[in-house]
């Protein structure tokens, strides 16, 4: 899976991570869904930081699409409810 972060660079994911970022996604819609600001940029960067630390960096040349579009690091919580709702960046 390709994940991109707004602003960054890409990641290739591993199939089998999918869940662990799945379970990050969840956690900060229900930050987001209770306005728990706190909450949801802690548990935001530690999505972040996951895909950093278990992705692959895809090189700058890399002309296929990306799975996934994460948004900046430093998205606001008014700006992640437009995104991180319902069933979140990754459904399922």
């Amino acid at each position: 899976m390709i994940i991109r972060i707004s602003m960054e660079g890409q990641y290739n994911l591993d199939d089998a991570d999918v869940d662990e970022l799945n379970r990050l996604d969840n956690a900060a819609v229900s930050a987001c869904e209770s306005g728990d600001e706190s909450g949801f940029h802690d548990t935001y960067e530690r999505l972040l930081r996951f895909v950093r630390e278990r992705g692959r960096s895809v090189d700058d040349d890399h002309l296929g699409g990306s799975d996934l579009i994460l948004p900046p690091s430093d998205v606001t919580l008014d700006e992640a409810r437009a995104e991180f709702s319902g069933d979140g960046l990754l459904p399922g």
